[in-house]
């Protein structure tokens, strides 16, 4: 433990004051064993003056509850059909219900933390979303961020929770569904944050997806047209590199997909020479998850 303090302190004093933006869901979302490993690593990095948001999805509590209800789910190239009754229900579940529970486990961990959605201070405003000319009901692309109220937050010692339900633009009165994955990545934008981290159900970008031996461990962002375009990165990797393009584009310097089956997989990648980075830290390789890069000579 000792040695795991000593190599974690140049990682504390780099982080310190700075912000990070969590985007948390999947199956760490599912494992209670997970997701008190989750809120462990946020209550932690909080308490060490690391400034963490956390923005989270909720698609099978929405799926579970829509059909207790006897409505059917609906995908559109991977998005939900959002029609009103539904977007009461994505506005229940992730607003009501998920929101709160994680504000509950983060306090149980000596955490301080606020649940917000984005409709709380008009967080996220957004306007009707379309894909490819399909229509999608009240699914929501983000317009604005208004990022006052969560720094306030942070400015004060809290972790601000995010549920990712938009308001319409002015004039609008619908409420929008959100992906969560882009929404966390035009928050972390607009926070000008450190760090943008997902936690997702695979190591990272893999050569092989079969092989998790080929993953890649840092990519520069001029790369991924290229990798995208010879297959490399596909399928349902493409939307999470977008979102970690999205985020770099807007100021990050580094966004990061991670494994969020791993317990404390975050405190990893943040603490130790295990975590992936740029280069080479202390001799060590690094090898636990996918790092973009703004520019190759970051």
């Amino acid at each position: 433990w000792a040695l795991a303090l000593v190599q974690a302190l140049p990682y504390f004093r780099e982080y310190a004051g700075k912000t990070v933006v969590v985007k948390y869901g999947g199956n760490a979302m599912l494992s209670e064993e997970l997701k008190t490993a989750v809120m462990e690593d946020v209550v932690l990095l909080n308490t060490v003056g690391i400034r963490v948001v956390l923005v989270h999805g909720g698609g099978p509590e929405i799926n579970a509850t829509l059909e207790k209800i006897g409505k059917e789910s609906t995908f559109v190239n991977g998005l939900r059909y959002t029609d009103a009754e539904t977007m009461e229900v994505v506005q229940m579940v992730l607003s009501g219900k998920l929101n709160k529970d994680i504000v509950g486990i983060l306090l149980q961990q000596g955490g301080r933390a606020v649940g917000l959605s984005g409709v709380d201070g008009g967080l996220l405003r957004a306007k009707k979303r379309d894909k490819d000319g399909v229509d999608l009901g009240l699914v929501g692309e983000v317009t604005g961020v208004n990022a006052g109220i969560v720094e306030t937050l942070l400015d004060r010692g809290f972790i601000p929770v995010i549920s990712t339900v938009a308001l319409g633009e002015d004039g609008d009165t619908n409420r929008y569904n959100i992906n969560a994955d882009t929404a966390a990545a035009q928050i972390a934008s607009a926070l000008r944050a450190e760090k943008f981290v997902q936690l997702t159900n695979v190591p990272g970008v893999l050569r092989d997806v079969r092989d998790p031996d080929t993953l890649i461990k840092q990519i520069a962002r001029e790369a991924v047209p290229s990798m995208i375009a010879t297959g490399v990165i596909s399928s349902g990797m493409i939307p999470k590199v977008e979102c970690c393009l999205e985020a770099l584009k807007g100021g990050v310097p580094r966004a990061h997909i991670i494994d969020g089956r791993m317990k404390h997989s975050l405190l990893v990648e943040m603490f130790s020479d295990r975590g992936i980075g740029v280069g080479q830290r202390h001799g060590y390789a690094l090898k636990s998850c996918t790092a973009l890069i703004a520019d190759s000579t970051v």
